[in-house]
């Protein structure tokens, strides 16, 4: 029986006294990392190359990395991460980390940081260039340095939080959904199972594009201050 609707998301287990649900972030290493090792490479290889590729390419056009081609690395990376987390969490019974705001946190803060040490110590007149835009009137310039100097402090909360609320919603929506077809009629738990179902195709895509999302945006900022 569940205490809350919340209760979903909740990580803590009373077996040894060990928060076992965060193990699922392993889950992805244990499944996935094998078929690179593979004698005859399959047909998930061949699709998640394609997709590292793509990802090299645009990450590479966004980024104007033309002398460092393993640049793309980091951010294909975090985007594996949390796209194998998102996917993950749709399964029964698997922990969404994602989810939860420590988590993306986690994400995001170090790479806004070291973004922002970087550019302020190595670009620091383009650093301040970039607080005031261009043509500006004399008496906006000190709302606009204020303005674009809290829009890059809520970077780090914006990315975790644009992440974890689009993954509880969706979650939240199919308990809901699964809690009401007790009380349906067989006609109606069929048209709940359908509706289901396209909820849960419907959240596979954005398991996607929040990945992709959260590791644009951090391709983007660390093109700013380079």
């Amino acid at each position: 029986m569940m205490n809350n609707l919340f209760s979903i998301f909740d990580p803590t287990t009373n077996f040894f006294n060990l928060s076992l649900n965060w193990m699922s972030m392993i889950l992805g290493i244990i499944f996935f990392l094998p078929i690179f090792f593979w004698l005859v490479p399959s047909r998930i290889y061949y699709f998640y190359q394609k997709i590292i590729f793509t990802l090299h390419l645009e990450f590479k056009l966004l980024s104007n990395l033309n002398s460092f081609n393993g640049g793309t690395l980091l951010f294909i990376s975090l985007f594996s991460l949390i796209f194998f987390n998102n996917i993950l969490g749709l399964f029964p019974y698997i922990f969404t980390s994602t989810s939860h705001l420590i988590m993306s946190l986690t994400l995001a803060l170090p790479f806004w940081l070291s973004f922002m040490i970087f550019g302020w110590l190595n670009n620091t007149n383009h650093m301040f260039i970039h607080l005031l835009p261009q043509n500006t009137p004399n008496l906006l310039m000190p709302f606009m340095v204020m303005i674009e100097s809290i829009s890059i402090l809520i970077r780090p909360i914006t990315l975790s939080v644009r992440l974890m609320a689009n993954m509880i919603a969706g979650h939240l929506l199919i308990t809901l959904m699964s809690k009401t077809g007790i009380k349906m009629s067989l006609l109606m738990v069929n048209f709940l199972i359908l509706s289901q179902v396209l909820l849960l195709t419907l959240e596979s895509a954005v398991a996607i594009i929040q990945a992709y999302v959260f590791s644009i945006l951090s391709n983007l900022y660390s093109n700013e201050v380079n």
